[in-house]
């Protein structure tokens, strides 16, 4: 509940200081200020649909979603992350033509309208701090983005103030673009690796592996697949070769795994008789492997 209530208070703070932004800019002929602002208009629109994705994503499964909704979580974030690329973009193609064509730019408003910049923004930081899902990291991000963007044109401002080099407005305005395109680029690796079904990074395979393969009456473990919905709720499968008691194993294996942040686990027993369809199983499991295991990182 936390994380959407956040998200719609960054929505709606983000949308009415991007239009006060779009004004002051253009008031005060500070490029840096209008490419903030497109920015922030772009924040508020990911941020919207972030808040309708977030809320879907809490939807329980159901016969269709059998996994439920958690991915929508990061959909948003996807397009959330394409909207800042775009907009990131447009800012650097005209902070470059404003560099050919220097306009006069009125230092005092910018000084007033960044002061006020970072101090809404840091309101907004401040709010949407707690909550924990892609979605949720990515408006945050925008959130202290933000921060930092106005505090650079702040010092920009003063600077230019008494100095009176108006190319120092554009330059700002790139650096930050740059800022939030490699921001995005690495959001997008993230968002990548879940789709891909990649093996979440804070667990290993080699090690769940080597611990299950500990617990007394675990004979072997094979078919091991883990992956993530969201970035934050991992599932696995595997196949348990033992001939105990399946309920005691069953239980020990997955309060293993719950050390491993695995919180949903489907397990196949099976019995040492029983030959597995695939021969890969014992190559890796001998006695002797056992003890001098390297780990995998």
């Amino acid at each position: 509940m936390k994380t959407e209530k956040n998200i719609l208070v960054a929505f709606i703070l983000n949308l009415i200081f991007s239009i006060f932004e779009f004004v002051g800019g253009t008031l005060t002929g500070s490029v840096a200020i209008v490419s903030d602002a497109v920015h922030d208009v772009g924040d508020a629109i990911s941020i919207g649909i972030s808040y309708f994705l977030e809320r879907k994503s809490k939807k329980q499964p159901n016969d269709i979603y059998t996994y439920g909704y958690a991915r929508y979580s990061v959909v948003g974030g996807l397009i959330t992350t394409i909207i800042l690329l775009f907009g990131s973009t447009a800012v650097i193609y005209n902070a470059i033509l404003r560099i050919f064509n220097p306009v006069e730019i009125n230092y005092g408003g910018m000084i007033v309208f960044a002061v006020v910049g970072t101090a809404v923004n840091l309101l907004a930081a401040a709010l949407t701090r707690e909550g924990d899902s892609i979605n949720q990291r990515a408006v945050n991000l925008h959130m202290l983005e933000d921060v930092l963007g106005w505090i650079i044109v702040l010092i920009g401002a003063i600077i230019m103030r008494f100095t009176d080099i108006s190319v120092i407005d554009p330059i700002m305005s790139i650096v930050v673009s740059v800022f939030i395109i490699i921001n995005s680029v690495k959001n997008l690796r993230q968002i990548e690796n879940v789709f891909l079904e990649k093996t979440p990074e804070n667990i290993s395979v080699q090690e769940i592996k080597k611990h299950v393969c500990e617990i007394d009456g675990v004979k072997d473990v094979h078919h091991i697949h883990a992956w993530s919905m969201d970035g934050y709720n991992n599932y696995a499968t595997m196949h348990i070769v033992t001939d105990e008691d399946a309920h005691e194993i069953k239980e020990k294996i997955r309060q293993e795994l719950r050390e491993h942040n695995i919180g949903h686990v489907t397990l196949e027993l099976e019995t040492s008789g029983e030959h597995c369809h695939i021969e890969q199983c014992h190559v890796e499991y001998d006695e002797n492997s056992h003890n001098h295991h390297h780990h995998h990182h």
